[in-house]
């Protein structure tokens, strides 16, 4: 069941944080939906009530232009089909005004991102207030950003700006946005801190209190980054080094602070890339690519299974289902 993210983030906030994760194709697509059902190897396995979550399915621009954005968009609805139980909201990630609009009229989308940090404050407003007016038309809700955070993803590319409090209440009352997000000093990618910096819940704090009460932030570039990956990646031929990571502690630290939505998508990359690795490895008589996308699909659904124990959200889902059906 596709829902907005708005209804997911009224039975979260301040308890727990839904995972956003992102994909590019159609392994992690079913990766995905098995993990946050509880499911690791097999369509038809049981919903395992005690690990099921909802979760926020997020496209980035890159992998809608990646081959066709109607490809990724059919895996989607095709996936809805077959999991009929999941109830997980489908968002873009790091959208342009264009491709908001895009993403807004396409029927797919129930939550999009506008991310117009790179631009002086009063142009960012009116690009976003733009945007939310089209969204809210069409009963969509809008993720935006103030701040910049550092670090390479795709084509993002930025020095850390922090998210000033001050600037984020004038931000959400002027643009009219559903959510925010802010920089409170992590990066996208792989290497996300150097020497002792970690995420400032100090400044996030300061936030929350400016803004008016249960009003939902989001935090990116929050992958951890686990070493056991890396390492494997590395044992395999990679040449992943000193990479860093958002501690996992800090997702609930941050949820109890008003963050809602926790944005991750390196580690899927890197549980990809370790899987993939490992079995070109292990098997270099196999030219077969389904073998590979099997061992990821299920390494991928474990992965999602324990990211939803440390954000809080495993064995939410009936929990939402029963909220969301209340709130109509």
């Amino acid at each position: 069941m596709r829902v907005t993210t708005t209804e997911l983030f009224r039975h979260a906030y301040g308890k727990y944080a839904i995972g956003a994760y992102n994909i590019n194709n159609l392994e992690q697509a079913v990766g995905l939906f098995r993990g946050n059902l509880g499911k690791r190897e097999k369509n038809d396995e049981p919903v395992d009530p005690k690990t099921a979550a909802p979760f926020i399915l997020q496209i980035s621009r890159g992998a809608r232009s990646y081959t066709d954005k109607r490809f990724l968009e059919a895996i989607i609805r095709t996936a809805e089909e077959v999991f009929p139980e999941a109830i997980f909201a489908v968002h873009l990630d790091h959208g342009t005004e264009d491709v908001c609009y895009d993403a807004i009229d396409s029927g797919l989308y129930t939550s999009v991102m506008i991310d117009a940090s790179d631009r002086p404050f009063e142009e960012n407003v009116a690009i976003t207030r733009r945007v939310v007016e089209r969204a809210h038309a069409k009963g969509i809700v809008v993720e935006a950003e103030l701040g910049q955070l550092g670090g390479v993803e795709e084509d993002i590319a930025a020095s850390v700006h922090l998210t000033d409090p001050d600037q984020a209440a004038e931000f959400v009352e002027r643009t009219g946005c559903d959510s925010l997000a802010v920089a409170i000093g992590t990066s996208h990618g792989a290497y996300k801190f150097s020497g002792p910096q970690t995420v400032r819940l100090d400044v996030l704090a300061k936030i929350q209190k400016r803004l008016p009460p249960g009003y939902p932030l989001v935090m990116h570039g929050a992958s951890s980054v686990p070493k056991e990956w890396v390492d494997r990646i590395n044992a395999a031929g990679g040449q992943i080094k000193g990479s860093s990571g958002v501690p996992e502690s800090d997702y609930l630290e941050a949820a109890k602070l008003g963050v809602c939505k926790i944005n991750i998508d390196t580690d899927g990359r890197l549980v990809w890339c370790a899987t993939y690795r490992e079995s070109f490895r292990d098997k270099p008589e196999d030219f077969d690519p389904r073998t590979p996308g099997k061992v990821f699909m299920k390494a991928y659904a474990s992965y999602i299974i324990h990211k939803n124990q440390v954000l809080g959200s495993a064995g939410q889902l009936e929990s939402v289902r029963k909220f969301i059906k209340q709130q109509k």
